[in-house]
């Protein structure tokens, strides 16, 4: 990320009495945090905001409710159709916007946050760092580029995505750097504890059951190093529970020993199936970000087997 961008976007920030923000469809605790956690300074310094989420029908996971801001959000038929200043967070693609595309392409500024290594630079002012640990982690430079002050608000929403997107401080990514801003944003009046229980230790009783189902499935592809499982509406269905209950399963099955690949495949409204993929870093899945397949889920598994092993082949 050049420090040009990030003193240009600071700029356009300081300068903007209304700002719109979204962030990807079917938003992580990154996505969503870095967004309310913007939005949030935003706010505080008396700029009109509007944020909203892709999702169609609107609803916001369980967790989200607690992160400050939450309530303001708007369903994307209500998002501003030509905003003149916009914000993106946490979005590897215009794809991943959905509904919300068309307002991007027509913003006169368009300030892309994001830290995916497979983002092209979108936007007309670029904030990427694929080094840094999440979304929430350049928020937060950048906040301190526009020298507003960091609420406790704020705070909570970006340490929900610091912590979710470094699997608790686990993964690679996390640097020296990154446990210094966690660290800065603890100092701050939020009940850390409740955040973090929300975000790990809160599902209803059904997903006990689709736990099972899902490891009940589990197949191992050795050649691949990968191990992958499925779900069905009709599991979620008998089970009752919401499909964004599951997000976190994929952390239950990336646990495999001498395995690279995990990937949970899981049927959507419509039929199709979405393909949530993690790797331990032998393998570039961007290929597999926010990828829906209209495939059943061995083939969508065999053509994603095919695309890791370099065969000229679309998942």
């Amino acid at each position: 990320m050049r420090a040009e961008d990030l003193a240009r976007a600071a700029e356009v920030l300081q300068g903007a009495p209304e700002v719109a923000l979204a962030c990807h469809v079917n938003p992580d605790a990154d996505a969503m945090g870095s967004m309310l956690g913007l939005a949030n300074v935003l706010e505080a310094r008396g700029v009109r905001t509007t944020a909203s989420i892709p999702n169609e029908p609107f609803s916001l996971p369980r967790w989200a409710t607690l992160l400050p801001g939450s309530d303001r959000l708007v369903a994307a038929s209500k998002f501003p159709r030509e905003p003149a200043v916009m914000v993106t967070c946490d979005c590897a693609s215009a794809d991943r916007l959905a509904a919300l595309t068309g307002a991007s392409s027509r913003a006169a500024e368009l300030i892309w946050i994001d830290h995916h290594r497979s983002n092209e630079g979108l936007g007309t002012v670029p904030l990427i760092d694929p080094d840094a640990s999440s979304t929430c982690e350049i928020v937060f430079r950048l906040v301190g580029a526009m020298e507003a002050e960091l609420t406790d608000d704020a705070a909570a929403c970006l340490y929900a995505g610091l912590v979710t997107d470094t699997g608790r401080f686990q993964y690679e990514a996390t640097t020296p750097e990154t446990l210094r801003i966690a660290a800065r944003l603890r100092e701050h009046a939020f009940d850390h504890t409740r955040l973090v229980q929300a975000l790990y230790e809160d599902h209803p009783i059904g997903m006990l059951s689709i736990v099972g189902v899902a490891l009940g499935r589990l197949r191992h592809v050795p050649e691949a190093s990968l191990v992958w499982t499925y779900l069905t509406q009709q599991d979620l269905l008998e089970a009752g529970v919401p499909p964004n209950e599951t997000d976190d399963l994929i952390d239950v099955i990336r646990t495999a020993r001498d395995v690279d690949v995990a990937v949970l495949v899981k049927q959507q409204r419509d039929g199709r199936f979405k393909v949530s993929a993690r790797s331990r870093g032998g393998h570039d899945l961007a290929v597999a970000a926010g990828y829906t397949s209209a495939h059943g889920p061995g083939d969508t598994i065999e053509r994603l087997i095919r695309v890791l092993r370099g065969e000229p082949a679309q998942p």
